[in-house]
């Protein structure tokens, strides 16, 4: 199904898949000097607006997830990946647990600190949330500088368990944010957007 294209993956599209993502390219909308001047905001709502297109969605990610070698838990990352994440986990029979931002978990929580876009911010997980050892797929909307998802891949390997992947309906591409993950990281985006 996969195949390794330079330093890409790929998979090759039947014309269902090739329509669906289409469709889900096509309510992707672009604002522009937001949330400030510089940034090219991608905007994933429309997805959300079209229930036959947020399904397109799911079904594309749970092709890819179904594509890795094994995915023990999802999870999602605050706050976009909750709209996708256990949408993915039902389907794929597997649970879900939430990185969220500091102060938003009760109980004990391991943290992670990160830079993205525009600021500083910090990311937690409930300590108990991933058994140990477990293979832990990452989702969220969109990956562009990495500094998020990387922050998370961090996390999730100081609680135990090991990044099978990580998925996104978005990759800004010409950003390179997936250099800044940890080596060995598998990055999977339904959209690769390769200029601003």
């Amino acid at each position: 199904f996969f195949h390794k294209h330079s330093h890409f993956l790929a998979f090759k599209m039947s014309a269902e898949q090739e329509a669906r993502l289409q469709r889900i390219k096509s309510a992707l909308v672009d604002y522009p000097d937001f949330p400030k001047p510089g940034i090219v905001f991608k905007d994933i709502m429309g997805i959300l607006a079209s229930p036959s297109i947020f399904a397109d969605t799911i079904d594309s990610m749970v092709d890819i997830a179904k594509g890795l070698p094994q995915v023990d838990l999802v999870v999602g990352l605050e706050s976009r990946g909750f709209l996708f994440g256990p949408c993915i986990a039902q389907r794929l029979g597997v649970g879900f647990a939430p990185i969220r931002k500091a102060g938003k978990l009760p109980g004990r929580v391991e943290s992670e600190s990160y830079t993205k876009e525009y600021g500083q911010d910090r990311f937690e997980i409930q300590a108990n949330a991933v058994p140990p050892g477990a293979q832990v797929m990452l989702v969220d909307d969109l990956v562009a500088l990495g500094g998020t998802m990387a922050a998370a891949v961090r996390l999730i390997q100081r609680v135990g368990g090991n990044v099978t992947g990580c998925l996104v309906v978005v990759e800004l591409s010409f950003l390179n944010g997936r250099a800044r993950l940890p080596e060995g990281t598998l990055l999977k985006s339904l959209v690769c957007i390769d200029s601003e």
